[in-house]
């Protein structure tokens, strides 16, 4: 049996990259997903490629920083699931605009910090009332080694994921009495398409010094899902509030 037979998971930006490996290794667990992301192309490709394999999956198409949109992308969720066990908040993610503050477009901070801290904040606040009424479950964030050490060149991203840090430790003694466990993933640079072209430029943006700390390669996707699968499943049941990272001991340099 796997370790999420019988779970109903809501994965955000589960369309691409470590979202979309997260779907599917929940969908071979057993769980089944809701996928909530902004392209309709994406987001239906990764479910396409699930319910071939023999999983359950569908797609609700949603932008995470927007209230009304995700309040509505949960509930589908909920419905389509007929309940709700994990949520993956894993939307989000910097961009070439991103820089040092005192060169960063200031639509770039907020862009930034809404897409990732308040989409995060928003897919916590109305996934808990659905995760307490079915019984419990878990919540991963998605934070960042830039949220852990200090680098140059990402002064909104670095924010947005250090305020995620923040939320998972508020929220964890909050949802408790819920059975509700809550917890967040620092990665370091992990070899999405995204983070492929942002290295393409990594000595412009800062990232060659993040890259050359990583003391055991770079990251697949699939080695954050597998943290997430951990965390989503009863093996972590005793695990609330944790930062753990996925750098490839960037943290410890």
């Amino acid at each position: 049996m796997g370790k999420l037979q019988n779970k109903a998971a809501v994965i955000t930006g589960g369309g691409t990259g470590i979202g979309s490996a997260t779907a599917k290794l929940f969908a071979e667990e057993g769980a089944r997903i809701a996928i909530v992301d902004w392209s309709r192309e994406a987001g239906e490709t990764t479910v396409a490629a699930i319910n071939k394999s023999g999983g359950e999956a569908h797609f609700i198409e949603a932008d995470v920083s927007e209230p009304d949109q995700m309040e509505e992308a949960i509930g589908k969720a909920a419905t389509k699931l007929c309940a709700l066990h994990v949520l993956h908040n894993n939307a989000g993610g910097s961009s070439a605009r991103d820089g040092i503050a005192t060169d960063l477009p200031i639509d770039e901070w907020w862009r930034t910090i809404k897409v990732d801290l308040f989409g995060t904040f928003l897919g916590c606040r109305f996934a808990i009332p659905f995760i307490a009424s079915s019984g419990g479950g878990a919540i991963i964030n998605m934070t960042s080694v830039r949220a852990i050490v200090g680098s140059k060149g990402a002064a909104a991203y670095s924010a947005a994921k250090g305020g995620i840090i923040s939320l998972t430790k508020a929220l964890a003694p909050e949802c408790a009495e819920d059975n509700i466990r809550i917890n967040a993933i620092a990665p370091g640079a992990i070899k999405t398409e995204r983070v492929k072209k942002l290295l393409d430029k990594a000595e412009e943006t800062g990232n060659d010094m993040i890259v050359a700390r990583h003391l055991l390669g770079l990251g697949e996707p699939e080695d954050v899902a597998n943290l997430a699968l951990f965390l989503a499943s009863d093996d972590a049941r005793l695990i609330t509030g944790a930062i753990i990272p996925v750098d490839s001991g960037t943290s410890a340099t």
